[in-house]
């Protein structure tokens, strides 16, 4: 999959943002190319879960219909672990269809150079998706 450097700045800048809380958003996409990320407000306002709220939802699947675009998945940060699927992101993602991108801030060993990951998560599990980046 790929996704312009102007939505990976954003998503990065969102989560920088929204910490200690986790952010989430939306991922918009045309022709195989993430091309939005539409922010929204978690409604669990919490370091560790998301919940991407349902207004903010619909909003997104509006912008998407009006603009042309397809809903290509979901994005949140993991302010303080790695950009890796924890078992909460595993159990509650309910689409296998959907990308899950997790923008990492810090792993807790104190790397701080963010780390953006795509993934497939279904029946339990997690599949590495390769995010290519594009000007």
């Amino acid at each position: 999959m790929r996704i312009t450097a102007a939505v990976t700045a954003e998503l990065v800048a969102h989560a920088r943002e929204e910490a200690p809380n986790e952010c989430c958003g939306l991922l918009l996409e045309r022709a195989g190319e993430i091309v939005a990320g539409v922010r929204a407000r978690n409604a669990h306002a919490s370091p560790s879960r998301y919940l991407v709220h349902p207004e903010d939802h619909f909003g997104a699947i509006r912008r998407a219909r009006r603009e042309g675009l397809t809903l290509a998945g979901a994005y949140h940060s993991h302010p303080r672990s790695p950009a890796q699927p924890s078992a909460t992101d595993v159990a509650e993602a309910h689409d296998p269809e959907l990308l899950y991108v997790i923008v990492a801030l810090n792993d807790g060993s104190g790397w701080r150079v963010p780390d953006l990951r795509a993934w497939r998560l279904a029946k339990g599990s997690a599949r590495a998706v390769l995010l290519s980046i594009t000007p």
